[in-house]
């Protein structure tokens, strides 16, 4: 009886904390222009939202950012998605970021979060690490690590919330 009671509780407990999607904290980055954003303001944009956390050092990371390229036009006409990227480089790499970006073309808004704020409030280990919020800035999906294909199960769940 009480191994029962115990697995129920559980089970409750369980289904409530995972069953809640996170909403964006405010947490303040910069832009790459200097200018102090709070990121609560990407949940307000009624857009689809993906953003992906990563660093210049990271290899799957900037995978990740490349496979996005092939579908940021098609899911930001067919969708409306935006997408982020926050770079989680520190003082000694961030200086590189807006290199790497223009390396590979990368049409993204990207955002700075050198003081690792907005990592440390959604609870980010390492990246790269995705992000999906819907329309009502709801985080819906979360993905760590890259394997070619991802963007593929990413498309997948952009599709679910554009109906």
């Amino acid at each position: 009886m009480n191994r029962f009671l115990l697995v129920a509780l559980l089970a409750m407990v369980f289904s409530t904390a995972f069953g809640q999607n996170k909403t964006m904290p405010s947490a303040n980055v910069k832009t790459l222009e200097g200018q102090t954003y709070n990121v609560q303001e990407l949940a307000k944009s009624g857009k689809i939202t993906v953003i992906s956390f990563w660093a210049i050092w990271c290899g799957p990371c900037r995978k990740e950012l490349d496979a996005f390229l092939d579908y940021h036009e098609e899911w930001k006409e067919k969708y409306g998605v935006e997408i982020v990227a926050v770079s989680i480089d520190d003082a000694r790499t961030v200086a590189n970021v807006r290199g790497v970006i223009e390396k590979h073309g990368w049409p993204y808004r990207v955002l700075l979060d050198s003081q690792r704020e907005l990592m440390q409030a959604m609870n980010v280990s390492n990246p790269p690490y995705t992000m999906l919020l819907d329309k009502n800035g709801q985080v819906v999906f979360e993905h760590l690590s890259y394997k070619p294909g991802d963007e593929l199960e990413l498309e997948e769940k952009i599709k679910e919330l554009a109906k």
